[in-house]
């Protein structure tokens, strides 16, 4: 017989806007046996910030297991770790990070959850515009990825979220402005 369980008091699913808030910074990277555990010097936005609290660290939804200070620590699975950017930090790295939007805050850029589906590499910069100051990034990414994305949608890379400009069989196009 199916058990059955029932949660209480959880807590709801973290979002995120896409909106780059800090570049932190990788203080410390610990290989364990199933998982790495990070440190993260996360600045400014640390103020306020609790265990168990969500962050977009290079895009990827962590969770906060420890805190020293701006220092804090997150906790990835070997799926994480081989899906996302995340695999690959190393102490010294620069990593884009943003809080887990609040339910009464300012809803800024897409709705972002963190969960990352895959990884892409830039195929090439092409300059665009009359100015040349917006540049397009030209991503190849497997195509069942490039599958679900649709011109004018959102796509989220290393934590920083875009319209998609054109998908391609291999990958997919977005424009930078000069912001960006």
């Amino acid at each position: 017989r199916p058990v059955r369980s029932r949660l209480v008091g959880g807590k709801a699913q973290a979002m995120f806007t896409g909106i780059v808030e800090h570049v932190g910074s990788i203080r410390r990277v610990e290989s364990l046996a199933d998982l790495s555990r990070f440190q993260i010097d996360l600045g400014p936005i640390g103020e306020g910030v609790k265990l168990g609290d969500s962050i977009a660290v290079a895009g990827c939804c962590l969770t906060v297991t420890a805190i020293d200070g701006t220092l804090f620590s997150f906790d990835a699975i070997q799926e994480t770790l081989d899906k996302t950017r995340v695999g690959g930090l190393r102490e010294g790295d620069a990593v884009n990070l943003e809080r887990a939007m609040g339910a009464g805050g300012r809803f800024d850029g897409h709705i972002v959850q963190g969960h990352v589906d895959g990884c892409g590499q830039v195929r090439r910069f092409d300059k665009a515009g009359e100015s040349g100051n917006e540049v397009e990034l030209n991503i190849v990414c497997e195509k069942e990825l490039a599958g679900q994305l649709v011109d004018k949608g959102s796509v989220t890379i290393d934590g920083v979220s875009f319209t998609v400009v054109a998908v391609v069989e291999d990958g997919f196009h977005v424009a930078l402005s000069p912001h960006t």
